[in-house]
């Protein structure tokens, strides 16, 4: 009820904010499988790696921001200003923004081990092979990685913003000195 007094854009904000973040997860994700398909030299089973890529990253983080960020703050359990933008920062960058390049590696290396598009090192270099691989990518996609915590710090704190918008609305629709003036 109290969230039908807030304007359209902070009700907005506040129901679906936090899917403008896991859409950003999702780019990062197909950036990050687009880089490692390059460098791999995988031509096929565009759509079956670019699927997962985009799904999986929005999922969880949508979930984790909204268990982590949003349900805390507005149930009561988050009142520190500085511990959700922390929170929303860090959601940002390490579910948005690493995770899809950490679940793009696996992906692609699996690919390019079944279409033969690249020559895998053997047992003895496995190690340096994909640090030496991943390493271009994870500089490629330090820009995500920073817009990522830049729209998790934005969100997190517009989303406290509209909680301490809506505690003022709850105190002074309660107080009964300002019922009576």
């Amino acid at each position: 009820q109290l969230l039908k007094r807030l304007s359209f854009f902070h009700r907005n904000l506040c129901n679906h904010g936090s899917y403008f973040l896991a859409a950003n997860a999702s780019l990062c994700g197909l950036a990050a499988n687009n880089f490692f398909r390059n460098i791999l030299h995988v031509r096929r089973a565009s759509l079956v790696s670019a699927l997962p890529m985009a799904v999986i990253p929005f999922l969880s983080t949508a979930a984790v921001y909204e268990v982590f960020v949003r349900q805390p703050l507005f149930s009561g359990d988050l009142n520190c200003e500085v511990c959700a933008v922390v929170r929303g920062g860090l959601i940002g960058a390490v579910v948005g923004g690493l995770y899809p390049v950490f679940l793009a590696l696996p992906m692609n290396a699996s690919l390019a081990a079944r279409y033969s598009s690249s020559p895998l090192p053997g047992k003895e270099n496995v190690l340096r092979f994909w640090l030496t691989t991943a390493q271009p990518v994870f500089r490629k996609m330090s820009l995500g990685v920073v817009i990522q915590v830049l729209t998790g710090l934005y969100l997190a704190t517009k989303h406290h913003g509209i909680y301490v918008k809506i505690l003022q609305q709850m105190n002074t629709s309660r107080d009964p000195e300002e019922l009576q003036a």
